[in-house]
């Protein structure tokens, strides 16, 4: 799974990657540094961790990104 988020503080959106066949679980923040996970479940708590809807320009799509990531398998 990709997800891309428009952030209100960058114009480079935020980018959440998961990919369960490849083991690769990684993120782009705001400042377009990254944050790189071992397991789905890192990824899931550091998002409920450090962000909000109310950081992007449609918290809509933030919360359809978190309606997706829980069909993410939790190890």
């Amino acid at each position: 799974m990709e997800f891309s988020l428009q952030s209100l503080e960058s114009a480079v959106p935020c980018e959440i990657v998961a990919d369960e066949e490849n083991g690769r679980y990684m993120l782009r923040k705001a400042d377009t540094s990254g944050e790189i996970f071992n397991t789905p479940s890192e990824l899931i708590q550091w998002i409920e961790a450090n962000w909000s809807p109310e950081q992007f320009v449609s918290p809509a799509a933030f919360h359809e990104m978190k309606a997706i990531k829980i069909n993410i398998k939790r190890d």
